[in-house]
């Protein structure tokens, strides 16, 4: 749920290609969200095929993947499942503000701000079921491996490294730490040359 531990972790600062050899299991939902909300066009919209299905989260779970694979890191993906019920008042909140954002972004638009337009357009990110079954096939033809967690990934993430079966989580959140894991990589599939919001600024990524 994105539990804010930045001020209490300690944090060092690594290169990919440090990992090299080593195991990642990645929060899957996290990774495709951040596709999601990144990868669109100037006025906000999402790459889409031929026939009006979004494909943001495919092309930068391919190109991604492609990176770490190619610097020698295994990397395997883990779905969420069912959320817990504990959740349910965060996915409800976390839905309204993603209908405000909408709002705002139809009218950003309308009003020919390009800009605020992209930037609520990334707030109105969702991850439908077909959006994970597209990625799930991608990752099997690229021989990927992936895991289907039972609920939270994070957790199924923290379970593999304290079973010794992956180095490393990947997650922007720190929930891992939570569930037990004893070491978290965050900014893998993000890193690399990125615009601030809201600022004509941009920023180097790093692990």
């Amino acid at each position: 749920m994105g539990v804010n531990l930045r001020d209490l972790v300690p944090k060092t600062t690594v290169d990919l290609s440090s990992l090299r050899g080593k195991s990642i299991a990645v929060d899957a939902y996290n990774a495709l969200y951040q596709f999601l909300a990144i990868i669109r066009q100037p006025d906000g919209t999402p790459l889409k095929d031929r026939t009006g299905r979004i494909t943001s989260h495919l092309s930068g779970l391919l190109y991604r993947t492609s990176n770490l694979v190619e610097m020698g890191i295994k990397v395997v993906y883990v779905f969420d499942g069912v959320p817990p019920t504990l959740k349910e008042v965060e996915i409800k909140r976390r839905a309204r503000v993603k209908d405000e954002a909408l709002v705002k972004y139809e009218r950003a638009l309308q009003e020919g701000r390009v800009e605020k337009a992209r930037m609520y357009a990334q707030m109105t990110s969702r991850l439908k079921d077909y959006m994970a079954d597209d990625a799930k096939h991608l990752l099997m033809l690229l021989g990927i491996p992936w895991i289907q967690a039972p609920s939270e990934g994070e957790a199924q993430a923290a379970h593999l490294v304290k079973k010794g079966d992956s180095d490393f989580c990947a997650s922007q959140d720190y929930d891992s730490l939570l569930f037990g894991a004893s070491m978290l990589v965050r900014n893998v599939t993000l890193s690399g040359r990125r615009k601030l919001p809201r600022k004509n600024v941009y920023i180097e990524v790093v692990p």
